[in-house]
Formats: C-alpha cells, structure tokens, sequence
C-alpha cells in the first residue's frame, strides 16, 4: 500500500488512511497508540471512483472523531484526483461531492480541519498552477445533510494543508504561499509568497509551524 495520512483521536485510537487497492480505499486503525494495526473488514472500505485517490503532501486528509458506539472510528476524509469527494465514515458510509476544483489528476481536496465536531473547513485547488484562487476551500457543516459554503474571500493559491490556530483564527499553506484568516475561514489575508507543503500547532502551547520542501521550516510570528 501507499500511505498519504494518518489522525489520531487520542492518544491511543488512531487511523491511516492509503491509496485504493483494487478500488477500495486503505484503511486500518490502532486502539494502542499504534503498536497494532486492524485493516478495516472490505465491505466497510469506501469504493473510489476512477482517477480518485488521497494526496500525501501534508498528511492532513483525515480526521479520526473516535469511536462511537463502542464499535468502530467516525472518521471523515476528503479525496482528490479527478473526483473530490468528502467522505463520513460513521455507522453508515456517506459521501458527498466536493465543490472544488477537479477533474484532473493534480486537482481537488488536499486536506481537512474540524473545529470541535461540528464545523470545519476543506481546502485544496490545482496544484499544477498553484495561483489560481477560485474553488480551493469550502466550509461546512456536520448536519443530514451536510452544508457546504464558500468563503467570501478565497486563500490566494492552492493549498496543501489548512488548521485551527483557535476557534476563529486558522492558516493555510501551499507551493505559492501562506493565508491567515481571523474569521472562522470567511475571509483569508495572504501574509507569504514563500511556499510550504504542511502547517500545525503545536500539541502544547501556541506555537504554529510550518515546513516546506528542501528542509525549510518556520514559525509563526504574530
């Protein structure tokens, strides 16, 4: 298998996500802190469309909620390709398509963020021409069905990887820059044209961190 990404709900209860094999998406989850791992049985594995599959530049295309009924992870994952979809793997497999660019193998989601268990953000583009700032982020909502919505102001550019900093601030990186945005993701500011593949905070305290391709890393400086 290829692996692209893996969350963990705690810090025993985790999940990694690959690419499809024989069109079925790789999953297997852990429920000791990773030392094993449990492929998840074949008919609880999502089918993929042709062309779909998970990017693997910053490792941010799943959550793992946890479990819930005492059975298995709610999970949601956001795939891309020439399908982009948004998956919520619960008692039930939803999907739903993503109105993000796709179409292409370089298009479509590339990673997700949640704040609390309710709301979140979806961000991602074409990253084979990287500055183009139209259907490369959505909001939404954990609702039957889910809600999805535009920002009024897009990230500049694709990106790669998107966070939480606190309930209203986020940032978002990608090969053509860094957005900040102050309003739950309505609106984003574009504060670097230097390009980064991931940003994350850190577990404890408030530092955020970004790192990019040929070793190089920064910080976030208010």
């Amino acid at each position: 298998m290829f692996l692209d990404a893996f969350d963990f709900a705690n810090e025993m209860e985790g999940t990694v996500v690959g690419d499809p094999i024989n069109g079925k998406v790789f999953l297997a989850t852990t429920r000791d802190g990773g030392e094993h791992w449990t492929l998840l049985p074949d008919e609880k594995r999502p089918v993929t469309a042709e062309g779909e599959a998970f990017f693997a530049a910053s490792g941010t295309n799943l959550v793992d909620l946890g479990i819930k009924n005492g059975i298995e992870s709610s999970l949601l994952m956001v795939s891309g390709g020439k399908k982009s979809k948004f998956w919520h793997l619960d008692s039930h497999l939803k999907s739903d398509s993503l109105p993000l660019t796709q179409g292409l193998e370089s298009t479509g989601a590339n990673s997700i963020a949640i704040n609390g268990k309710k709301e979140g953000i979806v961000i991602g583009g074409d990253f084979s021409k990287d500055s183009i700032a139209t259907n490369n982020c959505v909001l939404f909502r954990l609702s039957d069905p889910i809600t999805f919505s535009f920002p009024k102001t897009s990230p500049h550019g694709y990106r790669s990887c998107v966070t939480y900093i606190t309930d209203k601030n986020l940032i978002a990186c990608g090969t053509s820059g860094v957005d900040i945005s102050s309003d739950g993701g309505q609106h984003w500011t574009l504060i670097s044209k230097q390009g980064f593949h991931v940003c994350q905070k850190a577990k404890k305290g408030t530092a955020v961190f970004l790192a990019g391709g040929h070793g190089r890393v920064a910080v976030l400086v208010e």
